[in-house]
């Protein structure tokens, strides 16, 4: 591992502030399941995906180390070694695979400070160095417990956990309330324009409905009419999604003409971009386009609030555009310049994902072509509806926007300070009591 300023501080191991693998899954295991976490599942810095409930007569081999609260999960073999999480919550049946390192603090107030020492670019790149095999190279127990760097005091080592798993607290409260707002958004269209909950509590005598204001509950018919795709309330429409929004694909400028790359200022998406999203707000992309890159692409910039749909590789990435943004041909967009708004038109997308991946082609990699999308059938409600839906949705979605917006820019102070403060040239105080 590159060798950092010490600035007084001890040299030492990272085996010297905690353990390494320190429990194992036995013959006395007393549970009947287990929650298991494996590397497919971990990203970097924290899981993708929540564990695996499964019984633990059908636990793969490789489900055998036990993890408490408080211990750091590292991926050991390439190329997943920036595969790693703090594990905060984890329940006594929780066991991860033997992909992983289990980290455990010898004294509780290094479990943060040793998170944050092996997500270190420079621990990765130790690590990388000392993986060793040919069809999966790994590294070694011993490998980890003897990696060396300068060892802050005690109460330096609890700063810099604190500080920055300040920092990754906020991200994760961010997280999980954006998650929150967007299942309330999504589930309020469910009802009003899947179940039609509104209208059918009317025709049962209900005199008002919770959340929907008493104007438009009113409003609201008692009949159902047959339709294309089935029964649908009195005085709503059928139409296809082309004859309310606009359906647009993208390209791909040509790599070999420079201009059309360097120095660009302009967003330019890709599925890969949409992957990444932990909430459908794209903000940023990966690459970016010049003025004569855009040129090339037939639908050009595609507004704010655009509403992107990954078309293949696969289908069904979803986020309305927070930023001006081009794309390339792996996308339906939907420009929404009708009724309409594009919250309403992300849920509606959300909902009926299914019938979209039926409507794709292909074997290896399916993809729903804009000519077999542009008929697919969306309830249009009353204006009224629409409006109210909007009035409710919208504030979510800010809400939401903001929190992602947050997070960008707590991750890049979280990454400002951590080698910094790790090299001893930033210093961090904590207050106590």
């Amino acid at each position: 591992m590159p060798e950092m300023q010490a600035n007084g501080w001890r040299p030492g191991r990272l085996g010297d502030i905690c353990r390494v693998n320190p429990d194992k899954r036995d013959g006395s295991w007393p549970h009947d399941e287990i929650e298991y976490i494996d590397i497919s599942s971990v990203g970097t810095g924290a899981l993708s995906t929540p564990p695996t409930k499964m019984p633990i007569a059908e636990a793969p081999s490789r489900a055998q180390r036990l993890v408490r609260p408080g211990d750091t999960i590292l991926a050991t073999v390439r190329p997943n070694l920036r595969s790693f999480a703090y594990l905060s919550e984890t329940k006594p049946n929780t066991v991860v695979s033997t992909g992983f390192a289990v980290l455990r603090a010898i004294d509780q107030s290094d479990q943060r400070f040793i998170y944050y020492a092996v997500s270190a670019r420079s621990f990765t790149e130790y690590l990388t160095a000392r993986a060793h095999g040919s069809a999966y190279p790994a590294v070694s127990v011993a490998a980890i417990e003897e990696a060396e760097f300068p060892v802050p005091p005690p109460e330096v080592r609890h700063s810099i956990g604190t500080v920055l798993g300040a920092l990754d607290d906020k991200i994760e409260q961010n997280r999980r309330t954006a998650q929150a707002l967007e299942r309330l958004a999504r589930a309020i269209f469910r009802a009003w324009f899947v179940d039609f909950e509104p209208v059918k509590a009317k025709a049962a005598g209900a005199t008002a409905f919770p959340s929907m204001p008493q104007p438009v509950f009113d409003a609201l018919p008692i009949r159902f009419v047959d339709s294309a795709i089935g029964p649908v309330p009195e005085g709503w429409e059928v139409k296809a999604i082309r004859d309310v929004v606009t359906a647009k694909g993208g390209g791909t400028p040509s790599t070999k003409h420079s201009e059309y790359w360097d120095g660009g200022e302009h967003c330019w998406a890709t599925p890969k971009d949409m992957s990444r999203l932990s909430h459908p707000v794209l903000l940023n992309t990966e690459r970016r386009i010049t003025d004569a890159g855009v040129n090339n692409i037939s639908s050009g910039i595609l507004p704010v609030g655009t509403v992107l749909m990954s078309s293949r590789a696969p289908v069904g990435y979803l986020a309305i555009a927070g930023v001006p943004t081009a794309i390339n041909q792996g996308f339906i967009a939907m420009v929404c310049d009708g009724p309409l708004p594009p919250t309403f038109v992300l849920n509606w997308a959300f909902t009926s994902m299914e019938a979209i991946k039926g409507h794709a082609s292909g074997t290896t990699f399916p993809e729903i072509s804009k000519k077999n999308f542009r008929p697919l059938p969306v309830v249009v409600p009353t204006g009224d509806m629409i409006a109210t839906y909007q009035q409710t949705a919208d504030p979510l979605f800010d809400l939401l926007t903001a929190c992602v917006k947050e997070n960008v820019q707590l991750a890049e102070m979280r990454d400002y300070l951590l080698p910094r403060l790790l090299r001893g040239s930033v210093r961090v105080k904590v207050a106590h009591g």
